[in-house]
């Protein structure tokens, strides 16, 4: 698939380490990546950004206010950043990072950016020991941040321990990798569903489930974020819709199913992660049913079954991922539904006992998929994700994703929707 050229911010903060920036830089440019220098007020008693700024060759942003030292509207850079990588990342970078700070050039534009994050730490052992490093360290990660690992060995300051900068090469291979992801759904569709639908009773009652939609919401910022044009289709929940996504809210089952058959045509791919009803009241009551008039009988019927609906509609080149939500026989019961849906991967829960992924911000799953072309590059029939963020899980579906629309159609990567 032919890319545009990825494009890095390279944030340089203050520690002794700072000289080997002028490397990673000189490396990022030989690998055809488009690089943007920023540096803390602090990194520039380390290096001068003028080195930086010759070998990136663009000038280093320094300053958020002055204009004679690059600076630029952060927000528009972002846009059209993939990969913010700071190398090295000091330990109060990191902490602002992890609690949203801007107070500077290089973390005022970390809170706009909306691509892949990188991170090298470098600073002395017991710094890096601290447990609010730790938590940090925690926090980011959780983000789906990439940390490249510290060395250990002799330290500037004479100690010997971790905390050292991570080789270059290691450093680089990781921005390139980030890169790749950030890239890897540019110029795609994707429709993506989220939440629980209510089905009314009466006017007053519904049947509904526990769903809370931060399982779709969090593979919608991700797709977004990897330039995938989004359509977020989702049911009553409590959740902001994610930047840059186009956003359907519904209610009922049937009105789901109406704004997946409408958007899934022009789309690369479907991810169903919401729970919609499998039943709904056969009549329901128009006005509210009385206590007073003792217990009534209300008949169900089948919900709209949305993935039959897509698969009628849908063509060869099209990904659908469907999900399912078990209390036993998890595998058993996935590997069937994964076949009866004709889908191409199934993502698929525990959703009983304690740790229920049900409004929660962490999932643990196993992706089943139904072919050797879906089984992406590991070559695996049924994957294991242990419980981490809803986040990072969201990043290895679409991994998956990524992979299967690569194979079955890199011609028609990059174009936009319309034009398909």
């Amino acid at each position: 698939m032919t890319r545009s050229r990825a494009s890095v911010v390279l944030g340089v903060t203050g520690g002794i380490a700072a000289y080997k920036s002028a490397e990673i830089v000189r490396a990022l440019v030989q690998a055809g990546v488009s690089i943007q220098v920023m540096m803390t007020a602090a990194a520039t008693k380390f290096i001068s950004p003028l080195t930086l700024g010759v070998l990136s060759g663009k000038p280093v942003i320094a300053d958020l206010w002055d204009a004679a030292s690059g600076a630029v509207d952060h927000i528009e850079l972002a846009r059209r950043t993939d990969v913010l990588a700071v190398a090295p990342a000091t330990a109060d970078i990191l902490a602002k990072l992890a609690h949203g700070i801007a107070d500077d050039v290089l973390s005022t534009y970390a809170l706009a950016h909306r691509g892949e994050v990188v991170v090298a730490p470098a600073m002395n052992s017991w710094m890096w020991s601290h447990d609010a490093t730790i938590a940090n360290l925690a926090t980011l990660r959780s983000r789906s941040v990439t940390i490249v690992e510290p060395g250990s060995g002799e330290l500037a300051c004479g100690d010997v321990g971790p905390g050292r900068l991570a080789a270059p090469d290691a450093i680089v291979q990781a921005v390139l990798s980030a890169a790749g992801r950030a890239q890897s759904l540019a110029g795609r569709s994707l429709v993506i569903t989220a939440g629980p639908t209510r089905e009314p009773i009466d006017p007053v009652r519904f049947l509904s489930n526990r769903s809370s939609g931060r399982m779709g919401f969090a593979i919608a910022r991700e797709a977004a974020r990897r330039g995938a044009t989004v359509t977020l289709v989702s049911g009553p929940v409590g959740l902001p819709a994610p930047p840059g996504v186009r956003f359907v809210r519904v209610e009922r089952a049937a009105e789901m199913r109406d704004a997946v058959v409408e958007a899934f045509p022009s789309a690369d791919a479907l991810v169903m992660a919401a729970a919609p009803a499998d039943f709904v009241a056969a009549a329901p009551a128009h006005r509210k049913l009385k206590r007073s008039a003792g217990l009534p009988e209300i008949a169900l019927a089948l919900a709209p079954d949305i993935l039959e609906a897509v698969r009628k509609l849908r063509t060869p080149a099209q990904v659908v991922v469907a999900f399912a939500a078990e209390t036993e026989n998890l595998l058993a019961n996935a590997r069937k539904k994964l076949f009866d849906k004709g889908a191409d991967l199934l993502v698929a829960n525990d959703v009983s006992g304690p740790e229920s992924p049900f409004e929660s911000d962490t999932n643990e799953v196993a992706i089943l998929a139904s072919s050797e072309e879906t089984r992406g590059p590991a070559g695996l029939a049924e994957e294991f994700v242990p419980r981490t963020t809803k986040a990072i899980v969201a990043g290895r579906i679409l991994d998956r994703v990524a992979h299967i629309l690569e194979t079955r159609c890199p011609e028609n990567a990059r174009r936009p929707a319309e034009s398909r």
